[in-house]
């Protein structure tokens, strides 16, 4: 019955979904913020159309996050579906095969900014929601927690969370952020690293100068930020700043052994991203630098002049923002520390150093033998033929160690989205298989949670 209520209404499903991919509500930059609310109230009517008795827009200082609950019995146990409207920015605009909020189907994919990360997975919820609640088969209480600043780090997440403690008592938090191995691997996902994010910014002179005049006698606020950056790594691929590995849990042999059983191609890795080789910590295989070790990268990068044409500018300032990806015990405010101390002690005097926090959270490890996970496990056994297989995520969550700490439940990380869906890059896109399939095994989830 699901699967034919799916086909009859897949069209419908799809339009509803393009609606909400046209809004462009980019948190990050606040001339979307008009669109960032019209996005919050689409999912409010769309959650009432579902068969939601109570659904509002709860104010934060930022963006509102939609609050939604259907409580048909408060004996039986309680789902709280966790999601995020908003988007990142959809730069650089002139790589997209289509407008980025304009979505196109093509090869049975959704193209547009959103589409995985995450409106395409959380709307499967709501639409999960409706069938249930239109073949009279919704087996307990269901609650909704969409809100809009999980691409800027979730700064008012934890005031509402603390605030509305009552409001959100549940057995259990279902998210789908994540991603498969693949259609004809299932997995569920069982780690997800933590993250410290942050700015540098290298002062040299009081104004730009010409390269000519003062080339070779004052610093290069550029040159000097890419040395510094250099040395950020050792010659071994590890992040080189004091203490940056001493909280860092080092997986037992089992462990290792268990993640790299994961179906994983190297070469169909390295054709899928037109690279000849691939580069990491040394004495770690790409599954397991990319899932359960710590991480550093430069984000962007600027400076000087970059226009068309020449320009012989010694720069000003130069800056950079740079993310680093952590794992179980690593503390996102303590690696902050620690960066901060480094960046500013390895500076040579010729220039003046900034460092601005922007957001962080903490890794987070998940149960495989809660209730909820063994009725996710049956679930996808239930509809795909297969048990899914437990995996580590690269990415970051920071809201699931959010929810242990402060409501005390367990998440189940039922993703349906893959690697190669291009989320936070050009040509983002959620195949349709993916977004019905996953539908489908939400549907199949409530069945076996509730038994």
């Amino acid at each position: 019955m699901v699967k034919e209520y799916i086909a009859q209404h897949q069209e419908r499903f799809l339009q509803e979904l393009f609606d909400l991919l046209r809004i462009p509500s980019v948190s990050a930059d606040s001339k979307f913020k008009t669109d960032v609310r019209k996005a919050a109230e689409y999912v409010k009517v769309k959650l009432l159309e579902a068969g939601a008795t109570k659904v509002e827009l709860v104010e934060t200082k930022g963006h509102p996050i939609v609050f939604g609950e259907k409580i048909i019995d408060p004996a039986l146990p309680t789902v709280l579906v966790y999601g995020h409207y908003d988007v990142q920015p959809a730069d650089p605009l002139h790589l997209w095969i289509s407008p980025a909020f304009e979505p196109v189907v093509k090869d049975g994919k959704i193209y547009a900014r959103g589409a995985c990360d995450d409106k395409g997975q959380f709307y499967m919820h709501i639409k999960a929601f409706e069938i249930m609640n239109k073949q009279n088969t919704l087996p307990c209480n269901v609650k909704f927690m969409i809100e809009g600043e999980e691409e800027v780090g979730s700064d008012n997440l934890p005031i509402f969370v603390k605030e509305y403690k009552e409001k959100l008592k549940a057995d259990i938090i279902l998210i789908s952020d994540t991603s498969l191995i693949s259609l004809e691997h299932p997995s569920i996902t069982v780690g997800l690293r933590g993250l410290s994010y942050l700015e540098v910014e290298v002062t040299g002179p009081n104004r730009d100068l010409h390269s000519g005049v003062y080339g070779g006698a004052v610093a290069n606020p550029i040159n000097v930020l890419a040395q510094l950056i250099a040395s950020l790594h050792d010659e071994n691929g590890k992040v080189n700043i004091p203490g940056f590995y001493d909280a860092v849990v080092n997986p037992t042999e089992e462990e290792r052994e268990a993640l790299n059983k994961a179906p994983f191609n190297l070469e169909h890795y390295k054709k899928d991203l037109d690279i000849a080789d691939v580069k990491g910590e040394k004495g770690y295989t790409t599954i397991e630098r990319t899932g359960i070790r710590p991480t550093l990268d430069v984000n962007g990068i600027w400076g000087g002049y970059t226009g068309e044409g020449a320009k012989t500018v010694l720069p000003s300032k130069a800056s950079a923002k740079i993310s680093m990806r952590l794992v179980p015990n690593q503390d996102s405010a303590t690696i902050t520390e620690l960066f901060t101390k480094h960046f500013q002690a390895i500076a040579p005097s010729s220039v003046k150093v900034k460092v601005t926090p922007h957001h962080g959270g903490q890794p987070a490890v998940t149960s495989t033998t809660s209730k909820a996970y063994l009725a996710a496990e049956k679930a996808f056994e239930e509809v795909w033929g297969k048990k899914p297989i437990p995996t580590r995520d690269g990415g970051s969550i920071p809201i699931v160690s959010l929810f242990k700490k402060e409501l005390g439940l367990e998440t189940v990380l039922m993703g349906f989205g893959l690697d190669s869906d291009a989320i936070h890059s050009p040509n983002e896109h959620y195949g349709i298989k993916n977004f019905t399939i996953g539908i489908e095994t939400i549907v199949a989830f409530y069945k076996h949670f509730a038994k």
